[in-house]
């Protein structure tokens, strides 16, 4: 398979061969071909293109697709160029009629700017009616957002990415004027500190026909209110300050919030509404005093990781915990990442509250340090799991945790607490056997807890097909024998099933 690279030296040496034979096939493509198959050239090569003949110059005046990206050249260069290839256009477009209206579709740029250069580039664009303008800038000072892309008519994908310090929005009675036409919008490293009245700005008024929007790095966001009714996909990233978030879609089918909260703020909530919601990434976050996720009755996916200390856990944020969880409960594949596991075993110490069911959850995959005291965490995602046909389970090193090592003989001789607990749940967690047909457990070790659950599974498990035990790294290093006795004892361990096939990696 050709990669992009090849590609477009094939495309280039097949350009050039036409003309040194003598026969210029492609130059007789019409001009929007020719547009669409340069798109996928580097900016460089395709000026370079316009040496070769009076029609290839009329391309490049009139190429409507400007991704300076690609050229790695100082930011004054890149800005001169720019600049340049906007006014080449405009005086193009000002001498043929015959040229589209929307002549510059598309113009990206990175650079180091001063915001008079950025502002006056980006007006020029806005100005000969561009409809993707990408642009990701360091400034020496704070800036404020180029106005001129507000109320653009034209304008249908904007992206700013700002390095620091960042970027200031104007005020609200500005920003809700514009904006009209836009499908996309993504902006980073925002500084929103004493602007209030911009946080219920991502609404139908300013934003009718917003399909896409991108949040990250917005300081002094505290409170985040988003009902755009057409908006399919929300993604929002490194907003420390939010306290409060209330998303409400209609048609929103993408949720992905991440590193956002602070763990030393009070009184957090959220609030999702999404009936046609199908993907939600929750991560890095902590959690938040009070959840409500209503009617999310279309979700396939759900990917959660909480980030809290587990001393500052109290009932009020257990139960927040569980009603989040409970929000999900119709979704088909759940992941759950690290310390998931160990707020829903200190539930069970403190508050005791069961999960909702998850009715359609086919697929569970969790992320923990595996060891006694997260084993009711464990029970209780496996009692709330009726339907589910495949468990993954990831165990990651807590160098700061002794687990201890498994002897069969000492084992069997104690009558292990962690078997007991096991058999004790075997009624309880009866359809959740009786559907289980593949486990992955990665980072498998010769510990107690980890052969104590493959036994209990093992020996449970009705349907089960295949159990895949991926050893740690920890594992290369002890002793080989050691292993392989413990492997050959799994093998001989009790099978409800069959047809269960182990399988060590």
């Amino acid at each position: 398979m050709e990669t992009r690279s090849v590609k477009k030296k094939r495309f280039l040496d097949e350009i050039y061969a036409s003309f040194s034979c003598g026969e210029d096939r492609i130059s007789d493509l019409p001009d929007a071909v020719l547009h669409h198959i340069l798109f996928f050239l580097p900016i460089k090569s395709i000026a370079k293109l316009s040496v070769l003949s009076k029609r290839w110059r009329h391309l490049w005046h009139a190429f409507p697709d400007l991704d300076f990206t690609t050229i790695n050249v100082p930011s004054s260069s890149v800005y001169n160029n720019s600049i340049s290839k906007v006014n080449s256009n405009v005086h193009k477009n000002n001498n043929n009629k015959k040229l589209h209206a929307n002549w510059i579709r598309v113009l990206r740029f990175r650079a180091n700017l001063s915001f008079s250069r950025l502002n006056a580039l980006i007006r020029g664009a806005v100005k000969h009616n561009v409809q993707e303008l990408d642009v990701e800038v360091a400034t020496n000072d704070y800036f404020n957002f180029p106005r001129s892309a507000i109320n653009s008519d034209s304008l249908r994908v904007f992206k700013l990415k700002s390095k620091y310090p960042g970027f200031r929005l104007p005020p609200s009675s500005i920003m809700k004027n514009g904006f009209k036409n836009l499908f996309l919008l993504s902006l980073s490293c925002i500084i929103m500190y004493e602007q209030p009245s911009l946080h219920d700005l991502f609404t139908d008024t300013s934003f009718p026909l917003l399909k896409k929007l991108n949040l990250d790095g917005c300081t002094g966001l505290m409170y985040l209110h988003v009902s755009c009714r057409v908006l399919e996909e929300l993604i929002l990233e490194n907003c420390f300050q939010l306290e409060h978030l209330d998303i409400t879609g209609p048609k929103l089918e993408k949720l992905s919030v991440k590193s956002c909260f602070d763990s030393y703020t009070s009184g957090t909530e959220v609030k999702i509404i999404g009936p046609r919601l199908k993907k939600i990434v929750w991560s890095n976050n902590t959690i938040t005093d009070q959840s409500c996720l209503e009617n999310l009755t279309c979700l396939i996916e759900a990917l959660v990781g909480f980030f809290v200390l587990l001393e500052d856990l109290d009932a009020m944020k257990l139960r927040s915990v569980n009603d989040f969880l409970s929000g999900l409960s119709h979704s088909h594949s759940l992941v759950l990442e690290n310390q998931s596991v160990e707020i829903l075993s200190k539930n069970n110490h403190l508050a005791g509250i069961s999960l909702r069911p998850f009715s359609k959850l086919r697929s569970l995959e969790l992320h923990t340090g595996f060891h006694k005291h997260n084993i009711p965490g464990l029970a209780n995602l496996f009692r709330s799991s009726p339907a589910t046909n495949t468990l993954i389970l990831k165990i990651t090193n807590e160098h700061n945790i002794q687990r201890r090592k498994w002897n069969r003989d000492l084992w069997q001789l104690s009558n292990s607490g962690e078997e007991r607990f096991w058999e004790s749940q075997s009624n309880a967690m009866n359809s959740f056997l009786q559907h289980l047909k593949v486990v992955k457990i990665h980072g498998f070790s010769e510990c107690e807890s980890d052969v104590s659950l493959v036994k209990f599974l093992l020996k449970h498990g009705k349907v089960l097909q295949e159990m895949f035990l991926c050893a740690a790294d920890l594992s290369k290093s002890r002793d080989s024998l050691h292993r392989e006795k413990i492997k050959s004892q799994i093998m001989g361990f009790s099978k409800a099933s069959s047809n269960a096939k182990i399988v060590f990696k």
